[in-house]
């Protein structure tokens, strides 16, 4: 059985949370709403579209919900086609990270709230793509911290449960994991506190990128 090492993307692999809070509060304001609080739009990265939305303004209507969520992804695109947004930068370290990681035998795979589109333009233009065996997107599935991304990655890579590892920024990374019956990696670079994380499930947390590699090899459920 391959070893998956499957990565978290916004707050995990980039840091993204500059255009996503810039994109959402355009899209509140479509709609005549106050924008959330950066913080609050930092909390639910990592949830589809619609969960965002449901947790952002929980007493809207379903309908006002999903309207909300195709106007963040036009918004988004938008802004992104007129250069109005800046770059999602690897964090620092993650290249090597990787390069440790693929020479001790682990495979790749992406579980995001990210779109198709909007994970493939990230790992192109940093060059990355091809590194990853198996991309699971909001696209296809249930929001996280449904397991669904997790049991079908193993599935496309080829791994098991036990020769798994979720790596990510959030509690939704975490109790996903845990639904998975796979091995849980906090990240205390990202966008939840490591107290929520731990308390989320993780079993481990890598404190910098540096770490990553070996806590891989250490981790235990």
């Amino acid at each position: 059985m391959n070893r998956l090492a499957l990565f978290d993307c916004d707050g995990t692999l980039v840091d993204s949370q500059a255009n996503i809070c810039q994109a959402m509060e355009e899209a509140f304001m479509l709609h005549r709403l106050d924008p959330p609080g950066r913080n609050d739009i930092r909390r639910v990265v990592g949830l589809s579209l619609v969960e965002v939305m449901r947790s952002l303004l929980p007493h809207a209507e379903d309908a006002q919900h999903r309207a909300l969520a195709e106007d963040y992804r036009v918004t988004f695109l938008r802004l992104r086609t007129a250069g109005a947004l800046t770059d999602e930068p690897l964090f620092g370290g993650m290249i090597a990270a990787l390069d440790a990681l693929a020479a001790s035998g682990w495979v790749f795979g992406v579980a995001t709230g990210k779109s198709d589109r909007g994970l493939i333009r990230v790992l192109d233009e940093h060059g990355i793509k091809a590194r990853f065996v198996t991309l699971q997107t909001a696209d296809r599935h249930p929001s996280k911290p449904h397991p669904s991304m997790i049991e079908t990655a193993i599935r496309e890579a080829g791994a098991s449960p036990e020769t798994t590892v979720m790596i990510g920024d959030t509690s939704y990374d975490m109790l996903m994991a845990r639904a998975g019956n796979v091995r849980a990696l906090g990240v205390a670079w990202g966008y939840h506190p490591v107290d929520e994380l731990i308390a989320a499930g993780a079993h481990a947390i890598a404190k910098d990128v540096a770490d990553l590699p070996g806590h891989m090899e250490t981790i235990k459920a």
